[in-house]
């Protein structure tokens, strides 16, 4: 599906989630993800998708969820920092860097900070890893365009919500992915 040009980045919230809508476990464990199998050729795929990210924004959890898994052979994650865009992360705590890392760490609204992550995204896209409810202040602040997710066949009970806001979202398209479901969904707007 093309896509219509656009004069500045758009952020775009690209995850994966359970089927009853949890991006980690209650001990933030992703577990569940690794065990399915997918084409990473296939569909809305991340090697694909990161070719058009210019900046990333994190929040906290995420930072650290990476950082501290950084060389254990957690699939997906090598010895040092996996981005070399900028990585904004958003915290209210002081926390460690990564030598070699492109790391600006942030406080307050997402709006405080969307020209800086525009300017360094330029015509690329600003990749809003997680968690969800930074996704959703980016979305309450007008900077979410999309949500892209990998679905997984799998019900956790409880954890970290993909988006704990209420939102209306528009199916843009729809794949399967072997065990996923990849969809894209347009952000349309808060439900009152």
């Amino acid at each position: 599906m093309t896509e219509p040009a656009r004069d500045r980045p758009r952020g775009v919230f690209y995850t994966a989630t359970t089927l009853d809508g949890f991006i980690a476990d209650e001990h933030d464990s992703l577990d569940w993800l690794f065990k399915q199998d997918q084409d990473e050729a296939g569909p809305l795929n991340y090697g694909d998708f990161i070719k058009g990210v210019g900046a990333i924004a994190m929040g906290s959890t995420t930072y650290m969820w990476v950082r501290d898994r950084l060389g254990t052979g957690v699939e997906g994650l090598g010895d040092s920092w996996p981005y070399t865009q900028p990585s904004y992360v958003f915290t209210h705590r002081d926390l460690p860097g990564l030598e070699g890392a492109d790391l600006r760490f942030v406080q307050g609204p997402v709006e405080d900070h969307w020209a800086s992550l525009a300017d360094a995204a330029g015509d690329r896209d600003v990749w809003v890893v997680g968690g969800g409810d930074l996704a959703a202040q980016f979305a309450e602040a007008g900077h979410l365009a999309s949500v892209i997710t990998y679905i997984a066949p799998v019900t956790l009970g409880a954890g970290r919500p993909l988006f704990p806001r209420r939102f209306d979202l528009r199916l843009a398209e729809a794949h399967q992915n072997k065990a996923f479901i990849a969809a894209r969904y347009d952000v349309v707007g808060p439900l009152p």
